[in-house]
């Protein structure tokens, strides 16, 4: 199964930081097929605070989505990531955005992501990946998605190319 994971950080040295929960990732979720660029967009949500550091990560995976997320925590935590207030700055955000057509709705895991619709700090980088990716609860592409986002608010910055 193919999963798709958003990185976000704006706290410490986030490209460090993304390295090494790349490296996590690829030890406990499976293989990276593919990666976005990195982009600096704006905080969302809680605006009062700095930019954050984005990227989407494509893995195969053969975890169940309760897994992914169990081993997502755990990487967070190891990478210093403390949870106090919703969207507060953070050394290391990992959102599961997709898990295929999955989707999950329990009170810890929601799939796709309650807010992909919403954000285009992740659909950007997303469609960068594969923009006809279908949303299995919209039945909209990733392409249609973006389109269709009025959020302006956020400025999103393009800062390296995918490696």
């Amino acid at each position: 199964m193919l999963i798709y994971l958003l990185l976000g950080c704006n706290i410490g040295n986030c490209l460090e930081t993304f390295k090494q929960a790349e490296v996590e990732l690829k030890n406990r979720i499976g293989d990276l097929t593919r990666k976005s660029s990195r982009y600096l967009t704006d905080a969302w949500g809680n605006t009062g605070q700095a930019p954050f550091l984005n990227q989407v990560l494509e893995f195969e995976t053969k975890l169940h989505p309760k897994d992914c997320l169990k081993a997502i925590l755990e990487i967070e935590k190891n990478l210093g990531r403390v949870r106090n207030i919703k969207w507060e700055p953070r050394t290391i955000d990992i959102d599961i955005l997709l898990y295929e057509n999955v989707i999950v709705n329990e009170d810890d895991l929601k799939i796709p992501h309650p807010y992909l619709h919403q954000r285009k700090f992740a659909l950007v980088p997303l469609a960068e990946i594969d923009a006809e990716i279908i949303h299995p609860i919209y039945q909209k592409s990733i392409s249609n998605l973006l389109s269709e986002n009025t959020d302006n608010s956020l400025n999103i910055k393009r800062l390296s190319s995918a490696i």
